[in-house]
């Protein structure tokens, strides 16, 4: 920004805009660049805030009005050195960030960061906050780009119950505790076991299971029975808060086992964890040593064939053909979506995509696209 010969830098996004010869402006300077649609007002080193002022566009040169701290007066330069052009082209394509060491788009948080987005993440995610407006819902998203570190967080570290998403941590939990070999044990169940979602452990009731058969069937096609057989196997609900604390999750928390876990009634923290927690615990059982090579190729195998059609309508219907994904989706009352994945671009580090919503009211209608759009801003945004 202003330094103390009168040049003075802007940024939007991440790209630098050419100089402009200002009068002389102290440090701590505020600017205003009037593009004709908008007025831009700037700080030295970063961007404080914009000021929508549309009207009609004309052809006039960009006024930069440099405002002295302390002072009301203001000073304006009709240099032409930025065009319009310039400022609009930029504008188009990135929203409106800090420079140098202030990149805004992506940042990563630090470990004691709110719950809540602070004004500075909602200015950095707006496009977030709108598809809360837009779909009258709670959004928290946590995403990583594992190769730079760069994070997306907005109501990243709030409540949401999890529902069917537990169901790949519970299959990492029974690998981790038992050789391979425990995949060919079988289990017995009843028909008092079964409930709406089980597809597939209705089938075989008379036979049972194997434990790789219940991680099949409750990982691709989140099968209830198959999710609590895999509970029970562990030692319940407290055996799977045990684990996700060795992951070093110190937030999520089981209560009960399916269906209950999908009631997520708002307010109540049973059966409730953060996109951050969920979205870290994926990330180690899939892209960590939380798992041996052969367990976490096993589990990963199983997410990224995700059968449900859930599946095929959130993350998944946000990203570009091609890329590959392992997810695991959950869906409970109060228009609870959610889904946590990791995804592999082509040629690049996999992200990490935990997105989890809710509504208001018990019986809200679903929005699929809600997550999906979602994640198209992540992919957007992080490559």
């Amino acid at each position: 920004m202003p330094d103390q010969h009168g040049s003075a830098h802007f940024c939007l996004g991440q790209n630098v805009l050419p100089n402009a010869r200002l009068p002389s402006a102290r440090p701590g300077s505020s600017l205003e660049v009037d593009t004709g649609l908008s007025v831009m007002s700037f700080r030295r080193g970063n961007v404080a805030r914009r000021t929508p002022h549309l009207r009609q566009a004309n052809s006039s040169p960009l006024a930069v009005v440099v405002t002295r701290p302390g002072e009301g007066k203001t000073m304006t330069s009709q240099q032409p050195a930025i065009t319009r052009r310039a400022l609009l082209g930029v504008a188009a394509l990135l929203p409106l960030a800090g420079c140098a060491e202030g990149k805004r788009t992506a940042t990563r948080p630090s470990a004691g960061e709110p719950s809540s987005p602070s004004a500075t993440a909602s200015a950095r995610h707006s496009q977030l906050a709108a598809l809360e407006r837009k779909f009258e819902a709670r959004l928290g998203v946590y995403a990583l780009a594992t190769g730079t570190g760069a994070t997306i967080t907005h109501r990243a570290d709030e409540r949401f119950a999890f529902c069917s998403t537990f169901k790949g941590l519970a299959a990492a939990a029974v690998l981790h505790r038992n050789p391979l070999s425990h995949l060919d044990t079988v289990i017995r169940y009843t028909e008092g076991d079964l409930m709406k979602s089980s597809a597939i452990t209705r089938r075989h009731v008379a036979t049972g299971m194997t434990i790789r058969q219940l991680c099949d069937a409750a990982v691709r096609y989140s099968d209830g029975t198959a999710g609590n057989l895999l509970l029970r196997d562990l030692g319940g609900p407290a055996r799977f808060t045990a684990y996700v604390r060795s992951l070093g999750d110190t937030v999520t928390r089981m209560d009960r086992i399916e269906p209950t876990i999908a009631q997520a009634t708002p307010g109540d923290p049973r059966d409730t964890t953060s996109p951050r927690a969920f979205g870290t615990n994926y990330r180690k059982i899939l892209l960590g040593d939380a798992l041996p090579t052969d367990k976490r190729t096993f589990l990963r195998h199983l997410l990224e064939r995700n059968a449900t059609a859930a599946g095929a309508q959130r993350i998944r219907a946000g990203i570009p053909r091609g890329w590959n994904v392992a997810d695991k989706t959950g869906t409970g009352d109060y228009g609870t979506l959610n889904d946590i994945a990791v995804v592999w671009p082509p040629n690049a580090a996999p992200l990490v995509i935990a997105i989890m919503s809710s509504k208001a009211t018990k019986d809200a209608e679903y929005d699929q696209a809600l997550l999906a759009e979602a994640a198209a801003y992540v992919v957007a945004t992080l490559t």
